[in-house]
């Protein structure tokens, strides 16, 4: 009897403290928000990549020129430097305009008058002035490209800053040099997983750049001599468009 009136008392006991434990809970739900705990999720990845490049060229025709040239003058006042170089610039931009080539296809690049010094003495002595202006043009025939560098040069222009043929529209041959870069990169990542006894998923990252430039003619402000010569013979020849791209394979 003893012992069952002490099962008795702790199952009693038990039912309490649970009934104020639960209470307790709820009232702290109620009042102060949801008990807060913490998951911990640690998530694992592999990703095995294998990459490759691959260059493709094309050529390209140009179908224009641009052309630096410009005029230097020396005189003993900024007022005469200036005035020689305006007559001699001015001269060459009207002949290059009778000879067909647009208002908007020239463009004055600089135009500068500095002093000129002399420190033979020990001193700075300034002994007169320079002036020069440099023209951009654009010459959309380029088979008149020797002609319109002679005439430059016979109207008065003293400096040839450079010559480059150039294209308006790259996409066609850009497409064609991706096109065998494209395939050059596939051909190196077969032939490399066959070596290496893995083989290659789905395609995962391209990138691609550009390279080739149009070559210079003439070097960059190169000064022409008095004397005359032979007439200019240059060669618009063919412009070299390059493309890089690299692939990136998943490795299965």
């Amino acid at each position: 009897m003893q012992n069952q009136n002490l099962l008795i008392a702790n199952t009693v006991s038990f039912l309490i403290k649970s009934i104020i434990f639960l209470l307790l809970i709820f009232l702290y739900i109620k009042f102060a928000g949801p008990i807060p705990f913490s998951v911990n999720s640690t998530t694992t990845s592999k990703s095995d990549a294998f990459s490759v490049t691959g260059e493709g060229k094309a050529d390209i025709k140009p179908d224009f020129g641009t052309l630096r040239v410009g005029v230097t003058a020396n005189a003993q006042t900024v007022e005469a430097a200036q005035s020689q170089m305006n007559t001699s610039i001015n001269k060459v931009t009207d002949a290059l305009k009778n000879a067909g080539i647009a208002s908007d296809d020239i463009q004055t690049e600089n135009y500068n008058v500095n002093p000129n010094y002399d420190y033979t003495s020990g001193t700075q002595k300034i002994t007169g002035y320079n002036a020069n202006t440099n023209l951009v043009i654009k010459i959309r025939d380029i088979n008149k490209a020797n002609q319109i560098i002679d005439l430059t040069t016979q109207n008065g222009a003293n400096q040839l800053g450079g010559l480059t043929f150039e294209n308006l529209d790259k996409s066609k041959a850009e497409d064609e040099a991706r096109i065998k870069a494209v395939e050059d990169a596939k051909k190196k990542a077969s032939r490399a997983a066959q070596a290496a006894g893995f083989s290659l998923g789905k395609l995962v990252n391209y990138q691609e750049s550009f390279g080739g430039q149009p070559p210079i003619i003439y070097a960059a402000d190169r000064a022409l001599p008095q004397s005359g010569g032979g007439d200019t013979q240059v060669e618009p020849g063919t412009n070299e468009i390059v493309v890089n791209v690299t692939l990136s394979y998943e490795v299965r």
